[in-house]
């Protein structure tokens, strides 16, 4: 029996590699597909964890000179369980026919111990952020097929003598806009919806908050604004449900599998919780109100503008918000101030419909077309048959 291992380096990239291995079972059934995670403990629709994996602090957010989560990781663990994850991937050598790596070049890096026929799935760097770098560089030319999430950042590997395969940015199949019948149920009653990512990790609770208080001050002033709150998996719902009614929401529970309770103020509901594919909100979503990273992008890439918000917290968050404004160009806002301040950014940009659609346009272009999931799959799938 083949078998193919996925590393991924991220909670967004673990995603992927879920997103790319339900194509390569639907093109190669009786391949085994395992997976080791370098950060956090996802659960898979389509992969089986192996490995030692652990949830850090930062989330996996430690690259370009992030001091201070890189010190909090340290403290948590970071290099036992590199250590330990080192060690298994040398330890499986042999084992697998081909190795994919999603992320960085770091998780690159640790795939090739592996020793298998490598892929790799570039999520993180893009000319329009950050080049490749000459020793990033040496790294890719030793995987087998190469990807990158756009054609610019392909073409400029090209021109230093790689061999690129055509741009694939998996973030676009990942949040095509399904028709799940549920989310009719989410929206009942809301005129205008805002769809809320506040993100997959352990600030995403925090995060919230700060997006109802901006929910607070939208509802407040227009009667017809509602919002789903998408709750990322391996979160919990009812620590944010918790945290809602501490600071003065009426929580209701509701009937609905994937909508796990809703919010009230004075009578109205004004936000439904869902705990089903965050991509399903963004069929009906005006604007996107997001602290997210995939999700964020996912939400450009189907054409929703999004709006986030540059809090006052560390420099290493900031720095990712700049990070995802220069891949996302004007499709992404992101507004400063308090809540009061950001309502009325977002209600700015509510009250300007041609704006929204020079953010939906910019959006698509900058995110690309789909079909990267199953055009990988399909490399993934000839390599195993090389091997």
């Amino acid at each position: 029996m083949k078998r193919v291992l996925f590393v991924s380096n991220g909670h967004g990239e673990a995603a992927i590699a879920d997103r790319i291995a339900a194509e390569l079972h639907a093109v190669a059934p009786e391949v085994m597909l395992d997976h080791l995670a370098l950060v956090g403990e996802p659960v898979s629709d389509s992969l089986r964890e192996v490995g030692p994996r652990r949830t850090m602090p930062s989330g996996g957010l430690i690259a370009m000179g992030n001091i201070a989560n890189l010190m909090q990781d340290l403290r948590a663990g970071l290099l036992p369980l590199v250590v330990a994850q080192r060690k298994f991937l040398r330890a499986v050598r042999g084992s697998y026919d081909v190795a994919v790596a999603v992320g960085d070049v770091y998780a690159l890096a640790m795939t090739l111990r592996a020793r298998a026929r490598t892929v790799f799935v570039g999520t993180a760097k893009s000319v329009r952020v950050a080049r490749y770098g000459a020793l990033e560089e040496r790294v890719l030319r030793r995987a087998q097929a190469c990807f990158v999430r756009d054609e610019a950042t392909a073409q400029a590997l090209r021109e230093h003598g790689l061999s690129v395969e055509p741009s694939a940015n998996v973030i676009v199949d990942l949040f095509a806009p399904g028709d799940d019948p549920a989310i009719e149920a989410a929206v009942a009653g809301f005129a205008t919806i805002l769809a809320l990512y506040p993100g997959s990790r352990a600030g995403a609770y925090d995060d919230a908050g700060f997006l109802l208080e901006v929910l607070r001050e939208i509802a407040g002033a227009r009667p017809g604004v509602g919002a789903v709150l998408s709750i990322a998996r391996g979160l919990d719902a009812q620590r944010f449900a918790a945290g809602a009614q501490r600071t003065g929401w009426q929580i209701t529970r509701e009937s609905h599998d994937c909508i796990p309770f809703a919010l009230s103020l004075n009578g109205r509901t004004v936000l439904r919780a869902w705990t089903g594919s965050p991509a399903s909100l963004l069929k009906d979503a005006t604007l996107v109100l997001g602290q997210a990273g995939t999700a964020n992008e996912g939400a450009a890439a189907a054409g929703v503008p999004v709006v986030a918000f540059a809090r006052d917290r560390a420099s290493n968050e900031r720095w990712y918000r700049r990070r995802q404004r220069g891949l996302l160009g004007d499709a992404l806002a992101v507004l400063t101030g308090n809540a009061a301040d950001a309502a009325r950014g977002v209600c700015d940009i509510l009250d300007d419909p041609a704006r929204r659609r020079q953010m939906s346009e910019t959006g698509r272009a900058r995110m690309g077309a789909g079909g990267a999931a199953h055009r990988i799959a399909d490399r993934i799938a000839s390599l195993t048959g090389e091997s």
